[in-house]
């Protein structure tokens, strides 16, 4: 069962159980090679922001799902999103899963609080289904072991494994290869999208080069100064797809930050700023210059804690 619920319906008060589904950033995107099924190969360090999209979980005599959030409504005008949606595929993917090891895995209601831009290069419906599975396992109670969840989240897509950690690694592959990156700081961010969808595909085939030099090592390098020399090789196809990607990077930059970038195939750009109080300011300027866009202030996690070196 299927429903949209207005913000002033959202059941959180009654809920039970809730999952954080946070965005994440592509810091670097190196795209290193491609397999011979069309799987490109990347490179890539990954964090994660408090900013992202919420899941409730709540007993029920049967199987419901249920909406709400700003970009509710664009989540349910895109084409076949009920049978494209992660967090259904997630739930029955476990479900089964458990059912075979002879768990049980009863009827639930979700809600999804959608926060998050959609095909915005953050990995919303990632997380969402990562969440979904950190969910139902307490949800239901479940044992799997870490190899058995990581092989289910594969098959779900190659974000979601490193979604359902959702702390800072490094990621190699197609994204099963995960390594945790135990010194990066919590980074100060603006996350900013013109809220344009980017087709994945469309941009992986502007790609030019697909044999590109992998991320390497830190060395003795302070993290901005080894981030700067770095890149993402979906920035240059996605400007070509919407240029308002190289103009929301330019708004950032004005804004004072360290660092812009872009995040995934996009459109969201992140700026890294000195601070949270500086990110804060810089958010409400371009909220300001550009009400009808998407700008979020966030602070991204961390193994160690302390400011960026």
């Amino acid at each position: 069962m299927l429903s949209t619920l207005r913000d002033d319906q959202r059941p959180a008060e009654m809920a039970g159980l809730f999952e954080w589904a946070p965005a994440k950033i592509n810091l670097a995107l190196h795209v290193v090679g491609r397999r011979a099924d069309g799987y490109h190969l990347l490179d890539s360090i990954v964090t994660f922001a408090d900013a992202g999209d919420r899941l409730v979980f709540d007993a029920a005599g049967e199987d419901r799902f249920s909406l709400s959030g700003r970009f509710a409504p664009v989540l349910e005008s895109a084409k076949d999103w009920q049978s494209g949606n992660l967090v259904l595929k997630a739930r029955d993917a476990l479900r089964q899963l458990l059912r075979d090891a002879g768990q049980a895995a009863a009827p639930v209601a979700i809600h999804l609080e959608k926060n998050l831009p959609v095909a915005a290069g953050i990995g919303g419906g990632s997380a969402d289904a990562a969440a979904t599975l950190r969910g139902l396992m307490r949800f239901w109670g479940a044992e799997l072991s870490p190899a058995r969840l990581d092989a289910l989240a594969l098959t779900l897509g190659a974000d979601v494994p490193m979604c359902l950690r959702s702390t800072p690694l490094a990621v190699r592959g197609i994204g099963e290869d995960i390594t945790a990156l135990a010194d990066l700081p919590s980074l100060s961010l603006v996350l900013a999208n013109p809220l344009l969808a980017v087709s994945t595909p469309d941009v992986f085939r502007r790609l030019e080069h697909r044999q590109n030099p992998p991320v390497g090592d830190r060395g003795s390098l302070g993290w901005i100064e080894f981030l700067q020399g770095l890149r993402n090789d979906l920035e240059t196809p996605a400007r070509a797809l919407v240029p308002s990607v190289a103009e929301i990077s330019a708004m950032l930059t004005s804004e004072g930050a360290l660092l812009t970038r872009m995040s995934g195939s996009g459109a969201t750009c992140f700026g890294i700023f000195t601070s949270a109080e500086t990110a804060r300011r810089a958010a409400e300027h371009l909220r300001l210059r550009r009400p009808d866009w998407y700008f979020q202030d966030a602070q991204t996690s961390a193994h160690e804690s302390g400011p960026c070196p």
